[in-house]
């Protein structure tokens, strides 16, 4: 076996490296000023300063594998690159490469006709719009998405959709002219697989109503935002739907696969910030006469953090690994295990960071506290915990 990465991957780590230590790690404070107050809501122009130069540098839509459109990297290859991005929840964005919109880009790069490639992926992949993803319902467990009661109803040449839709990541943002909605077009189909569909909606469509935003722990991401959304009489065209109707459960699982792994990833770079804070202040803070770090509970979680980490890394790689030779669905043990081990992980190492910064740790002096409300929320987004332990049980259980 061989851990060690090609000489591309090393490359663009080190491009990736140099960009960040450049133009994101010294513009942190700058950019929580930017969406910070009334404004909050508007784009920053701190992000939108930076993208420029990450597609100068190469370092644009590296997400996306097996495509033309994309920067060619494998799953297992773009791993260490999404972990770097990763340290900064808002850097992603800056190389095009943050959700919601990878997901609902990879979809429509895969199932989309010439003429919603042309219209929605173009500008997505370009950078020049943003988009959300309506999947998660207020009245139902949507752990099941067989659950979901939104309805789409065909009429002549086009859909009318109606439904209520809440955590619809990115709808706040400003810049948000595209919504992948999720309904039933044939309720009363006997396979419950077969009655959701995926459509294209204008964010702009009349009918389409934000009712709220949603914060995380008190923290509400500006400016991209969650929101609550209602869907009332929403007219569009019946060429909208995604890869064809009944086939929407299918886009769902294609979509959240790799979504997950971007997600493992990701949190893996948080933790490592993490850790890394957590080192330096039990070094630097001295009590009952001698540095924390000479405390024996101090040492023995800062060796349980990076076990920790490795293990979550090793998991994640793995399953990038086996998406990229075997498929999604073969891997969806892989997929399923890192899901429920990367956000235990984070949670787990950014409790003992916070209490290593004491009171401090719970201010926004330090990204610590948003980094937990951000690894605690992954624990349920993309399926929680629950469901991908029963799925990893039922796999083994096949086994015997």
């Amino acid at each position: 076996m061989d851990f060690d990465h090609s000489p591309k991957v090393k490359a663009l780590q080190k491009k990736l490296d140099d960009f960040m230590g450049e133009f994101i790690y010294p513009n942190q404070q700058r950019y929580r000023e930017q969406t910070a107050g009334d404004d909050r809501w508007r784009p920053s122009a701190l992000i939108e300063g930076l993208k420029p130069k990450a597609r100068a540098a190469g370092l644009w839509n590296l997400f996306l594998p097996d495509s033309p459109q994309g920067g060619g990297l494998t799953n297992l290859e773009y791993a260490p690159l999404c972990e770097i991005m990763g340290r900064v929840p808002w850097a992603p964005e800056v190389f095009n490469c943050s959700a919601p919109d990878t997901g609902n880009m990879e979809i429509l790069d895969r199932y989309g006709t010439p003429e919603q490639k042309d219209r929605w992926l173009r500008p997505l992949l370009d950078g020049e719009i943003r988009s959300g993803f309506a999947m998660t319902e207020p009245d139902v467990a949507s752990s099941d998405a067989t659950n979901i009661k939104s309805r789409i109803v065909r009429d002549g040449d086009d859909l009318v959709i109606n439904g209520r839709k809440w955590w619809t990541s990115g709808a706040m943002d400003p810049r948000c002219q595209l919504l992948i909605f999720m309904g039933k077009t044939d309720a009363e189909n006997p396979d419950r697989h077969r009655q959701q569909s995926m459509v294209l909606v204008p964010r702009d469509a009349p009918g389409v109503r934000i009712l709220r935003w949603l914060p995380v722990f008190g923290f509400d991401d500006a400016p991209h935002g969650h929101a609550e959304v209602d869907f009332v009489d929403v007219r569009v065209p019946a060429a909208n739907v995604l890869l064809g109707e009944g086939r929407g459960f299918e886009i769902a699982q294609a979509r959240l696969g790799p979504g997950r792994i971007h997600h493992c990833m990701r949190l893996i770079g948080l933790a490592e910030v993490g850790l890394e804070l957590m080192c330096k202040r039990v070094s630097s803070r001295v009590a009952f006469g001698k540095p924390l770090a000479q405390q024996s509970v101090w040492l023995e979680r800062i060796a349980e953090a990076r076990i920790l980490i490795d293990e979550a890394r090793l998991l994640t790689l793995n399953a990038a690994y086996r998406m990229d030779t075997a498929g999604n669905k073969a891997a969806r043990a892989e997929i399923a295990m890192i899901k429920v081990a990367a956000p235990n992980m984070l949670c787990t190492v950014l409790d003992w960071a916070i209490q290593a910064h004491g009171a401090a740790g719970v201010s926004e002096d330090f990204p610590l506290a948003q980094a937990y409300a951000y690894a605690r929320t992954v624990r349920i987004v993309d399926g929680p915990d629950e469901v991908h332990r029963n799925q990893i049980g039922r796999l083994e259980l096949g086994k015997y």
